[in-house]
Parts: structure tokens; sequence; C-alpha cells
């Protein structure tokens, strides 16, 4: 058993690292997100702090709160006034443009690299969904000036297209692992999400 100063030591040694990483990609332009993926490789069994971590339910409820806490925090410095006027387009690109994302990969995919139309849009799904964390951080701390209502759009669909991906992804899942099942069978499971 490891004494808990040293994991004391270490976490507050890392968290130093991470706030310095942050401070580096604001003055250089590198984003945060590669700063911090290449600390946690640094830190991770491979890397130089060789720590063995095999939690997967610990990692899915961190990320979880993290997700929560980055999509709570974006709702709290979006003003209702600027959203309101993209609130259908905005709907629309988070629903919409999510699924005709992950149908795009399914369909390129399965074309040319053979995966079966339900694998494609799982890939999808994965990867359909803009990074809110990313998208906010840079509309925020670079202080983009966008035209018109482009900046309220791009801040409501990041911060809102998560749950078509997760609805989406989870049920490409439950249709891989139950072949028989129709995939008519997900609108009751999309509109009970």
């Amino acid at each position: 058993m490891i004494p808990i100063e040293l994991i004391l030591l270490f976490s507050g040694g890392f968290l130093c690292l991470a706030i310095f990483a942050s401070k580096l990609a604001a003055y250089s332009g590198i984003p945060a997100l590669i700063l911090f993926l290449g600390l946690g490789m640094l830190a991770g069994s491979d890397g130089l702090g060789r720590i063995q971590f095999d939690y997967p339910a610990i990692a899915q409820a961190i990320g979880v709160v993290a997700l929560v806490l980055i999509l709570f925090s974006g709702g709290l410095s979006t003003h209702w006034t600027e959203v309101k006027p993209v609130l259908r387009k905005g709907i629309s690109l988070a629903t919409i443009g999510v699924f005709i994302t992950a149908l795009s990969v399914a369909l390129f995919t399965h074309a040319f690299f053979g995966f079966t139309l339900y694998e494609g849009l799982l890939l999808g799904a994965i990867i359909s969904s803009t990074d809110a964390a990313a998208v906010l951080t840079i509309l925020r701390a670079k202080a983009v000036h966008l035209r018109g209502r482009l900046k309220p759009l791009l801040e409501l669909e990041s911060g809102s297209n998560d749950p078509m991906a997760v609805v989406l992804m989870l049920g490409m899942l439950a249709l891989i692992q139950n072949p028989d099942a129709s995939p008519l069978s997900l609108i009751p499971f999309f509109i009970a999400q």
C-alpha cells in the first residue's frame, strides 16, 4: 500500500504541472487538451510516472463528473439572450448534424475499411460530437470575434451535442451486441433517453 503522503505529494505535483501546462497553452497557442493528454501519457504505466491504473469504472466516473462540470460551466457562462435566436439551428446541428456526421463516417468506413454499418455508426458516434471544452475554451480565452450569430451557435451546438452522440453510441453498441434487434427498436430508446 502506498502511503497517503506520497499520493498527496504526487497529486499536488501533478496538479501544479497541469496548471503550468494550461498557462503554457495560453501563451503558446497549443491547445491545453493536447498538453493534458501528454501529461497523462507521461504519468501512465508506459511513461515516466509508471502509474498502473486499471480501474475503468473509476475512470468513467471521473470522466462523467468532468463532463458535467464542463457543460455546467458552459451553460452558466452562455447568455440566454444570445442563444435564443439560434436555438432551432443549434439544436438541429446538435442532433441531425451529429447523426449525419456519424452516418458519413459509417458509409466511409464501410466502403473503404470493410466495417459493418453498425460498427461504422459506432465509430461515427464516437467522433461526431465537437468537444464542448475545447470550443468554449478557445472562444472565451482567445476572445474570438465571430460575425453575427455564429459564436452563440457554436456555443449552443458544442454544449448540447454530447447527449445525441452518447445515445447514438449506446444504441449502436446495443445493436452490435444483439444483431437480431431491429434498428427501429432504437426509437423508443432515443425518446426515453
